[in-house]
């Protein structure tokens, strides 16, 4: 682990923009870094459901990161707020827990977060233990410091009164009593995404009101879901959960869109970002198959959470089940060797309408032409997805492994000699 303070130009680099948002302010963050402080880095969560996924691993892969480079982790269990309900990028409250309910899920939250964030560098701190004993006075003095204007600047907030929509007085306690939080820790820095802006900024004018040095804040991106469109939400079933098995969280993985794969590889991965450059390039001139990508993607998170052998072995089920849908079981084959006493090998590659007509898959050239012209020949290439075949490629060449689809039921694989 780095003693703090001493951070290279290359670690500093990556810290402020990798997988960042925003930091207020990012300039005295720095100089934070710098200084040699163990800094104290607060994340809170209400356990108001039990399970994480990958939209909030973003933010611990950040605190973990922040570990290793000496800082001290401090995850407030928000086991008053979380009975309260936070509508944050939400257009209704949440429902309020009991205690016991709360207490459960923190114990569910916290053995998945801990397979980011190494447990052995970080605090773990329930509200109850400063607001077990919060009298009324309390609350009315903390009150007393904001107004309700100030309060209806935040976005749901602003929206929800513009719709005429009704918002508790309950809800408006939610930010203070967060902010709150980072007054009884002295946090130096407090993580949350993007869509907690106005809380984590409550927080820091409220330690500068109360005499502390105001905490920076510390904002992660919004992981997009596998839907390619909103925000990665369980309610909206387009998640990967930390505790997904194996084989759901590599399938889940290969179907987030293409246009999210470098976002989710910078977020989610070391893989160096002078190799995403090099990716977003080669994707975005159409030099290289999106599927090759995503799957060392699939495979690379599917073995942060579970290991190589899990992740080997998703990998070939994904290629087995998935590519391989609806492939029979007793494809016929035809080796390049019997090919080649016909005169339509080249090499070791034979064209496709030289290989239906060998394979009997059409009687006929002018039947083979008739099939490509109504879109129903489709290549196989190495176990990838099928590719359709136009008439303009028939002269399009196959090699040892690929298959042909004429049709739905009928099939041949080309084998070497």
């Amino acid at each position: 682990m780095t003693t703090p303070g001493a951070i290279s130009p290359e670690d500093l680099e990556s810290v402020i923009t990798r997988g960042v948002s925003e930091i207020i302010s990012q300039e005295e963050f720095v100089r934070l870094l710098k200084s040699g402080k163990k800094l104290r880095l607060k994340m809170g969560f209400d356990p108001s459901r039990p399970d994480i996924h990958l939209g909030h691993v973003v933010g611990l892969r950040k605190l973990r990161q922040l570990q290793e480079l000496g800082h001290q982790v401090i995850l407030i269990v928000g086991d008053w707020t979380a009975q309260i309900g936070d509508p944050s990028g939400q257009s209704a409250t949440r429902t309020m827990l009991s205690h016991a309910q709360v207490l459960e899920n923190a114990e569910s939250y916290l053995r998945q977060f801990f397979k980011v964030v190494d447990q052995t560098r970080a605090q773990v701190i329930y509200q109850s233990e400063w607001f077990g004993d919060f009298g009324l006075a309390k609350v009315l003095e903390l009150t007393g410091k904001f107004t309700v204007a100030q309060f209806l600047q935040r976005a749901d907030f602003a929206q929800r009164f513009a719709d005429q929509k009704p918002i508790a007085i309950t809800e408006l306690l939610y930010p203070l009593l967060q902010a709150y939080d980072s007054v009884a820790i002295e946090s130096d820095v407090e993580f949350g995404g993007t869509d907690q802006m106005f809380n984590l900024l409550v927080g820091r004018e409220l330690q500068g009101m109360m005499g502390q040095t105001p905490q920076q804040c510390f904002m992660m991106p919004i992981l997009v879901g596998t839907d390619g469109v909103q925000k990665m939400s369980k309610s909206l079933d387009n998640y990967v959960a930390v505790d997904e098995s194996p084989v759901d969280m590599y399938g889940k993985l290969m179907s987030v869109p293409d246009d999210q794969i470098i976002s989710y590889f910078e977020y989610l991965t070391d893989v160096p970002m002078a190799e995403l450059a090099a990716l977003r390039h080669d994707l975005q001139n159409n030099s290289l198959n999106p599927m090759e990508p995503k799957k060392r993607l699939a495979w690379d998170v599917t073995n942060q959470f579970h290991d190589r052998e899990a992740a080997d072995a998703a990998q070939a089920h994904f290629e087995r089940v998935v590519q391989g849908r609806g492939l029979p079981t007793d494809i016929s084959e035809v080796s390049l060797g019997d090919l080649r006493s016909q005169g339509i090998v080249v090499g070791n590659e034979v064209r496709v309408d030289d290989l239906m007509l060998a394979a009997g898959l059409a009687p006929s050239k002018a039947q083979v032409k008739r099939l490509l012209s109504q879109g129903a020949v489709e290549r196989i290439i190495q176990g990838g997805e099928p590719q359709p075949v136009t008439g303009g490629e028939a002269g399009y060449l196959l090699q040892p492994g690929d298959l042909l689809k004429v049709g739905k039921r009928r099939f041949v694989r080309l084998t070497a000699p």
